[in-house]
């Protein structure tokens, strides 16, 4: 499998830098078009889009599927993104693990009473963890999209960062469905390879007892192209179409709490330790 060099790992940059606070409208969040952030962005995209194929996503499968890298809680876990800034992100600088508290707190102010929906808030990018075991940041954070079929137009940069990536030009993955038949159901569509299908695999490997409707926000939040555009139906069965309600509720949080007014983590933690004892305790295998 040919993985393509585009230069240094963007991931290798850190920002900590943050900037005044600034209220944004809703149509100012992710844009990729413009910014301070834009030459980060693009970049990480860029060789995203370039490695992500089929056999690259295999081989990603077989080498963190097994949960056999590391073992840590939860908590742990979340505090550990205090290393990483989204070098995909183009509406925050600032370290990962504020944006789980902001998204989880943000969820708890509108549903009270949805414990488990406020954790998935809190956990959805933990994942990410890969970033500091060794994952360069393009196989692990961005949005996602099935590979094995044609790239949808509604695909971050879609139409300038596909060129060298093989699969495009492939005969059958190339097509519409490519190697799946239509209403397969997205649990059998293989998504490019980052945090969400990994996080997904950690919560079932370690039976967690989130229910099925958070899995599928840790699974699907960053298939845009999904849940935020309409693409990619043509692949879904009714179970999909039925959470998909779910995936956007929770999509409203992810993206619109993201501000540079941090929270007070150190308040928070033994809240929210409560969750992650009832819903996924212990010592996990990561």
């Amino acid at each position: 499998m040919r993985v393509v060099n585009l230069g240094p790992d963007p991931s290798l940059v850190y920002r900590p830098d943050i900037a005044e606070k600034q209220c944004k409208d809703k149509e100012d969040y992710r844009n990729f078009e413009s910014g301070s952030l834009f030459d980060r962005v693009f970049r990480t995209y860029k060789i995203m889009h370039t490695n992500q194929t089929l056999d690259f996503v295999k081989q990603k499968h077989s080498e963190w599927s097994h949960c056999s890298h590391s073992q840590m809680g939860v908590m742990d876990a979340v505090m550990s993104l205090d290393q990483l800034v989204d070098e995909s992100d183009p509406d925050v600088d600032f370290p990962n693990s504020f944006h789980a508290f902001q998204t989880a707190e943000g969820i708890r102010r509108e549903h009270p009473d949805k414990e488990w929906f406020q954790l998935v808030g809190l956990i959805h990018d933990i994942g990410k963890t890969m970033a500091l075991w060794g994952e360069p940041q393009w196989a692990v954070v961005g949005d996602t999209f099935p590979v094995g079929c044609r790239f949808q137009n509604s695909i971050v940069f879609r139409e300038n960062s596909f060129q060298d990536n093989p699969d495009s030009s492939d005969p059958v993955y190339s097509t519409e469905c490519g190697i799946y038949t239509p209403n397969c159901g997205l649990d059998n569509v293989n998504m490019s390879w980052g945090h969400d299908e990994y996080l997904y695999r950690v919560m079932k490997y370690n039976e967690c007892s989130i229910p099925e409707e958070g899995l599928y926000m840790i699974r699907f939040h960053s298939f845009y192209p999904w849940h935020s555009h309409g693409d990619y139906m043509h692949l879904c069965n009714e179970k999909d179409l039925s959470m998909l309600p779910w995936v956007q509720e929770f999509n409203k949080f992810d993206l619109y709490t993201k501000t540079t007014e941090l929270p007070n983590v150190e308040a928070l933690k033994p809240y929210y330790q409560s969750l992650i004892d009832k819903y996924c305790p212990g010592t996990l295998k990561w």
